[in-house]
């Protein structure tokens, strides 16, 4: 039985491109800075991380096959036959829907589809063509981030294409998108099964050294760095390498994906050194063909000051910092308000306080403020982020005043956007708390403690640790007040739970806190329970000694 698709005639409208995530994103090279998760802590400012679509290198050679059946750049001398075109205008309409933001339209197609696509299924056709249209759909949905609809897409092309032989015509392509979906939800061992599996077919019949393979080599070697089983990982990265380095020379532009993926794992697993060796490359690379006055070699300076941040050389990674932004903005090769630019900035701005620059770094802060409050407003989320980064300067320069001013600007302009109960509040909030603690404002710093727990315990559970951690903050406030001893005691031993839950019971955090609770235990007369507590500690202060001589 032919497979039929279906499409929906609109009035005519204006067809524009929509990146969906399929296994080739461009040739520019666009590194991105992935900020880690802003946990609520009292730590301001988040790790740096920079990544890369690792996937896209392939795109040149994708284009150039026949499998490569949905990025529309195909033509007739492909062999595309009139089945593979349907699929392509499939996608392509879906994709121009969404992008001018006709969602409904998009999902009316996508579900039409699905159901004259559900009714071959049932009536036992489960060949190639009925995975191949599954496969269009679950790109679809995962352009609207739909992911439980793509999942259940998934589900039914698992055991379609299980049933498959490999030599049938787009399994490869099928199995490839597949995966990429897989490793965009985060289900990576799924990938992994089907990555092998296409690298597999495509060694098969383009051998093991076609650039063909980089995609499933990309793809995979991603999920293997997310599993934990880093040595295949970098083992993956590296024939993407030496493939493209055959194919294309040592100093070809698409290197500096694997490359920046490989570096971005060494970084991850402590080898600092072996991923500043990884952006040396690439800026070396990008040098060459670009000369030195250009926006892709600024970027790549910043991408090698973040590892050799992490190789601990915080002044030589300013220098290259400073160096790579005054590049980008000299060749204004990005707008003064792009997201990447803003990101960037922040990060220097970190590396600046953790030098003791506290002054030379408020002021980056506070030029990306007022970008950001002249091209997104002064209630976006950007701009409270950099107020907050500003008042946790000043606070940590001392200078209080200034700090609770912007905390409650900040708070002001948070309220009258997601109200005063989100959670999201709770973090100035609470910034805010130790901000007055500090002013010896102890009362009013207690009642928006005390806020911030009744907020996080509704949002997150009585034993999360965003709890966990607004109750330590309270608990030191209530001890300068001179709460009740077992009313503090009762506090501190719950905040010891929460971090023993969270965080172990070796941490820095618990220690601190066993500390406290030995203390008021001590205070109070209870020996019999203070003594094995107080060996514990005793315990854990000899470890902590032992790995600072080392």
């Amino acid at each position: 039985m032919a497979a039929q698709l279906i499409h929906l005639r609109f009035p005519p409208r204006p067809i524009h491109s929509l990146s969906v995530p399929l296994q080739c994103v461009g040739r520019d090279y666009k590194v991105y800075m992935r900020l880690a998760a802003r946990r609520l802590t009292a730590k301001w400012f988040p790790k740096l991380r920079y990544t890369l679509e690792e996937e896209s290198v392939s795109c040149d050679v994708e284009n150039s096959r026949r499998s490569n059946m949905l990025d529309g750049t195909t033509n007739s001398s492909n062999g595309m036959d009139d089945f593979e075109g349907q699929l392509k205008n499939l996608f392509l309409e879906v994709r121009a829907k969404l992008e001018m933001g006709n969602k409904d339209d998009a999902v009316y197609l996508l579900q039409a589809n699905f159901e004259a696509v559900k009714e071959q299924i049932n009536a036992g056709f489960k060949g190639i063509e009925q995975a191949a249209i599954l496969d269009t759909l679950a790109l679809g949905y995962m352009g609207m981030g739909d992911f439980r609809t793509v999942e259940h897409l998934l589900n039914l092309l698992k055991d379609i294409v299980g049933d498959l032989h490999d030599d049938i015509p787009l399994m490869d392509s099928i199995l490839m998108h597949m995966g990429s979906m897989y490793n965009t939800m985060g289900k990576f061992e799924e990938a992994i099964c089907l990555y092998a599996r296409g690298l597999r077919i495509i060694e098969q019949e383009f051998g093991t050294y076609s650039p063909f393979l980089i995609t499933p080599l990309m793809g995979m070697a991603k999920a293997l760095g997310f599993t934990g089983r880093v040595s295949e990982a970098v083992t993956l990265y590296h024939r993407a390498i030496d493939i493209l380095e055959n194919a294309r020379g040592t100093e070809n532009e698409d290197l500096v994906i694997p490359l920046s993926a490989l570096g971005n794992l060494f970084i991850s697993e402590g080898k600092a050194t072996n991923a500043e060796d990884c952006f040396k490359r690439i800026l070396d690379i990008y040098r060459k063909i670009y000369g030195e006055d250009n926006g892709k070699v600024g970027i790549a300076m910043c991408s090698l000051a973040h590892a050799l941040c992490a190789k601990g050389n915080i002044h030589e990674a300013i220098s290259m910092y400073k160096s790579g932004l005054q590049v980008i903005k000299d060749t204004k090769y990005m707008a003064v308000n792009d997201d990447l630019l803003e990101k960037m900035r922040t990060d220097l701005a970190e590396l600046l306080h953790v030098a003791g620059r506290e002054q030379e770094g408020r002021e980056l802060l506070e030029e990306c403020l007022l970008i950001s409050e002249k091209h997104k407003g002064f209630e976006h989320p950007s701009s409270v982020t950099h107020l907050l980064n500003i008042a946790m300067s000043h606070s940590r320069s001392k200078n209080f005043a200034e700090a609770e001013r912007l905390l409650r600007t900040c708070l002001h302009n948070m309220s009258r956007t997601v109200g005063q109960k989100n959670q999201s509040i709770t973090v100035p909030m609470l910034h805010l708390a130790v901000t007055l603690y500090n002013l010896k404002r102890d009362e009013e710093a207690e009642r928006l403690a005390l806020e911030v727990v009744r907020i996080r315990e509704d949002a997150f559970g009585k034993e999360s640790l965003p709890v966990g951690e607004a109750l330590d903050c309270l608990v030191s406030i209530q001890m300068r007040l001179g709460k009740d001893d077992n009313d503090v005691l009762a506090t501190l031993k719950r905040v010891l739970n929460i971090q023993e839950k969270e965080m172990g019971f070796e941490s820095e955090e618990t220690l601190t806190t066993l500390k406290k609770v030995v203390f008021y235990l001590d205070k109070m007369g209870k020996r019999d329970e203070k003594l094995p507590l107080q060996r514990r500690v005793s315990l854990l202060t000899r470890k902590y000694k032992q790995k600072v001589s080392v």
